[in-house]
């Protein structure tokens, strides 16, 4: 069994991320991330008291039986998700391997810089993360969860991971 992408202590990890933990009077809790199969599977140890929350726009019955609750609001909009989809069709099309293609296709329309974008437009974005934060704050530990195994191909969730660690430092 492997352990989630979980932050260390408040500072910083080897990867300079920005993290958080639970201090005596119930403070700032865990963030974690990782993705929904590995769940379903035992893959992954997540902090026993972690709330799971799908980052999905549109999940699937089975997602819902892994998860506490679902933030779609955090997911990727759909025409980004459309545009790089089609462009990662393309790719595998041309004979890129799956990994491949979709880390490709990934940078080829610079998915990060528009999610991050989205992230800070969004009215029901910035809401949602801003409860987050909020939830962080008094203690409660966090695992955001969507369908990507980040092993070998890039995804939102560690994106949202990283802004939600980089806003609960300032």
């Amino acid at each position: 069994m492997v352990d989630a992408d979980e932050h260390e202590p408040a500072g910083t990890d080897e990867s300079g991320d920005i993290v958080g933990s639970e201090d005596a009077d119930g403070g700032t809790g865990t963030l974690t991330d990782t993705y929904v199969a590995a769940i379903q599977h035992e893959l992954v140890e997540l902090p026993a008291d972690a709330t799971r929350v799908g980052v999905v726009r549109k999940p699937t019955s089975w997602f819902h039986g892994a998860i506490d609750e679902n933030r779609p609001e955090l997911g990727p909009p759909a025409d980004l998700l459309e545009t790089f989809r089609q462009r990662e069709e393309d790719m595998k099309m041309q004979g890129l391997c799956e990994e491949g293609a979709h880390n490709a296709a990934w940078d080829e329309v610079g998915f990060e810089e528009a999610y991050r974008k989205y992230l800070e437009e969004s009215d029901e974005a910035r809401a949602a993360i801003e409860n987050l934060e909020s939830r962080l704050a008094a203690g409660e530990s966090l695992a955001l969860v969507c369908f990507e195994n980040t092993e070998k191909k890039r995804c939102h969730r560690t994106a949202l991971r990283d802004v939600l660690s980089a806003r609960g430092s300032a």
